[in-house]
């Protein structure tokens, strides 16, 4: 019997090639996702930003005695401006292939190349957002990824992370060495080999483990060995991401993304205000070379009272000790490491647009799950070619960074 072959039509690819993209995702998909509708229609563009709300904080008064606070609402801008493409020139024979040839041949390999270049675009920006670190307590040899795992998931409990959707991300060496040494603890293998294929591992410790190659890796400033201090009573100013420090080794550079501590200034429970047995962690937020006295630009915010208190200065003044969580943590200086991240599924967001189609011309879109993806075709009657563009449109934040954490690898 003869072979019976399908022209797919502009409609059917860029669906079936939306699907392939998704399914190709990982942490795209266990993030917070949206779809603005606005982009596509007239009259009611926004020039490509969106206003996020930061939740509202409030104190708790006792007595009878009623004391008002005013609220004060902020907002994080969220800006869609990354568009990605895979361009494909197709013949008219590669065209009339069978559905499954053509998804194999053609769509799933510059689907899996499109969506590995999304993931790592958003991953190796947002994981510098993260002040949360948790390091491998083992030795080099014998790295104790688990337990830094453990650590990470204990981080977001304390951040006050919803205990549902929690996700680690894990590069392929980081998860095999932890799942031989702890692989009890996860489902069972029919469950493993039924979901392996898109990078989910299983559930264990309270978070979803999945595998990624997409996983960025940091690269630490050329900090030394000196001992950097911080005056806390003036170089921090509550409300402030600006901290004056002393000290540094002249010209020796902070990359965005290290991490570090100071003495005496603690984290605390968002909700009751607490101190917590542990330093608080800061990102630095913009690349410095150092000098005598350095201007640190960091996150979180330091706040020391009212409802959005975050810190608590103990025995504030001057000499508190920067350790750049080298020794301590997160590398030696200059060191190369790869971060794994542990997060709830808000503590980043994912929005999609539609990208413009032009009336006559060849376009097509389809949304899927908060993903739109257009497709343009055009015609080459000289060479009988068919060229083709597959094109998303996003923008992408860290919106409750105390919902995340880094595990070194």
């Amino acid at each position: 019997m003869a072979n019976t072959f399908k022209t797919l039509s502009d409609g059917d690819i860029v669906r079936r090639a939306l699907e392939s993209f998704h399914n190709k995702l990982k942490f795209i998909k266990t993030i917070n996702r949206q779809y603005d509708s606005r982009f596509a229609v007239e009259g009611a563009k926004n020039a490509g930003t969106l206003l996020i709300r930061d939740p509202n904080e409030y104190t708790v008064t006792s007595g009878a005695t009623m004391s008002t606070q005013d609220v004060t609402e902020t907002t994080q801008t969220l800006t869609l401006a990354t568009q990605k493409h895979v361009a494909i020139n197709l013949s008219s024979v590669e065209l009339t292939l069978s559905v499954d040839d053509f998804m194999s041949r053609f769509i799933d390999p510059a689907m899996s190349r499109l969506a590995a270049d999304v993931e790592y675009t958003v991953l190796s920006n947002v994981y510098q957002d993260v002040f949360n670190l948790s390091t491998n307590t083992g030795t080099a040899t014998d790295p104790n990824t688990f337990l830094a795992a453990l650590n990470a998931n204990t981080k977001l409990s304390q951040g006050l992370a919803p205990t549902n959707d929690r996700h680690l991300l894990m590069d392929s060496v980081a998860m095999a060495g932890t799942v031989n040494a702890v692989g009890g603890y996860f489902h069972k293998s029919s469950e493993l080999e039924r979901a392996f294929a898109e990078g989910y591992i299983g559930e264990a410790a309270g978070l979803k483990w999945w595998e990624s190659n997409m996983v960025p890796s940091h690269t630490n400033g050329t900090r030394t060995d000196a001992t950097p201090v911080c005056n806390t009573s003036s170089g921090i100013t509550t409300g402030s991401a600006s901290i004056v420090t002393t000290g540094q080794t002249s010209s020796q550079t902070l990359t965005v993304g290290d991490v570090f501590t100071i003495a005496d200034v603690y984290a605390v429970n968002r909700e009751t205000k607490q101190r917590y047995s542990h330093l608080q962690q800061f990102v630095i937020t913009a690349a410095l070379t150092a000098d005598a006295t350095d201007t640190f630009t960091v996150s979180p915010t330091p706040v020391t009272s009212g409802a959005k208190q975050n810190v608590e200065l103990v025995s504030a003044g001057a000499g508190k000790a920067i350790v750049h969580v080298a020794s301590g943590g997160s590398g030696a200086a200059s060191g190369v490491y790869t971060q794994n991240l542990a997060y709830h599924r808000d503590a980043f967001t994912f929005v999609s647009a539609d990208l413009h189609t032009e009336p006559g011309a060849r376009m097509s879109r389809a949304v899927s799950d908060g993903i739109s993806m257009r497709l343009w075709r055009d015609r080459d009657i000289t060479n009988d070619k068919f060229p083709a563009r597959l094109d998303v449109l996003f923008g992408y934040k860290t919106i409750r960074p105390e919902w995340a954490c880094r595990v070194r690898g």
